[in-house]
């Protein structure tokens, strides 16, 4: 997948969402767009300068090094090109669950990710506010993700692009048609999946951890769908004012 195109289909998930959003609603506003938009981007800014300086340099080398010297687990089965790309971008996707239920078990991680959960609007723009410490310590992570599956460089950036693609989509406040997203939400995480997530009730937080396929909740018996939109509070407990919030 060529840089440029990959660059297009994320933009343009971004823009279609934010714009969708603003025209068909699926939770009522808390904030103001504008504000809660200019203070995720802020956020999202230092998050993006983290993963330009510190894990891409990491794990364009690592994918390169997998590919010069056919290193990792899937290297092991000398399969097809087509399916050993397909296969680490499943593995990529299930081992980043894992990771996501680590950072809400492990306390020093959620020191981090709750800044993310504790944004009162679940929007498109939730989708890039994480705390610019997660990301640091998630450098390691991916590297073991890399080396341990053997992700080429191809199949890295397949699954980056999916992956940005899905969490601006089951982040943003865009309403479907419920009988299709119903459909939809045994295959992807949907916008009334993640909300659940998002909700300040913490039995409600601890589930919907997949960030691609359904699949991995549904696995691990972690799958929600039985709350009402209108019944979700979004954020956390320890956030629950406006001028609380990170």
């Amino acid at each position: 997948m060529k840089k440029w195109f990959s660059g297009l289909l994320v933009a343009g998930t971004f823009a279609a969402l934010y714009y969708f959003e603003r025209k068909r609603p699926l939770r009522p506003r808390v904030e103001a767009k504008l504000t809660n938009t200019a203070r995720n981007l802020v956020v999202a800014a230092l998050a993006g300068l983290t993963v330009n300086t510190l894990e891409k340099p990491v794990a364009d080398r690592l994918t390169k090094f997998v590919e010069e010297k056919n290193f990792g687990l899937l290297k092991l089965f000398r399969l097809p090109p087509p399916l050993e790309t397909a296969l680490a971008v499943l593995l990529l996707d299930y081992t980043l669950y894992v990771w996501h239920v680590l950072t809400h078990k492990i306390p020093f991680l959620w020191n981090f990710h709750r800044v993310h959960h504790a944004d009162l609007d679940l929007t498109t723009t939730t989708a890039v506010r994480f705390h610019f410490g997660e990301l640091t310590v998630s450098v390691a992570f991916r590297a073991g993700q890399i080396l341990l599956i053997g992700v080429s460089p191809a199949a890295l950036r397949i699954w980056q692009t999916a992956l940005l693609m899905s969490v601006f989509f089951h982040h943003s406040n865009v309403r479907l048609p419920k009988k299709f997203e119903e459909r939809l939400e045994y295959l992807i995480v949907t916008p009334r999946l993640h909300g659940i997530h998002h909700s300040i009730i913490e039995d409600e937080m601890n589930s919907n951890w997949s960030s691609g396929l359904t699949l991995w909740d549904l696995l691990h018996k972690t799958f929600r769908s039985d709350v009402r939109q209108d019944e979700i509070t979004i954020g956390i407990a320890e956030f629950d004012e406006h001028n609380e919030m990170s």
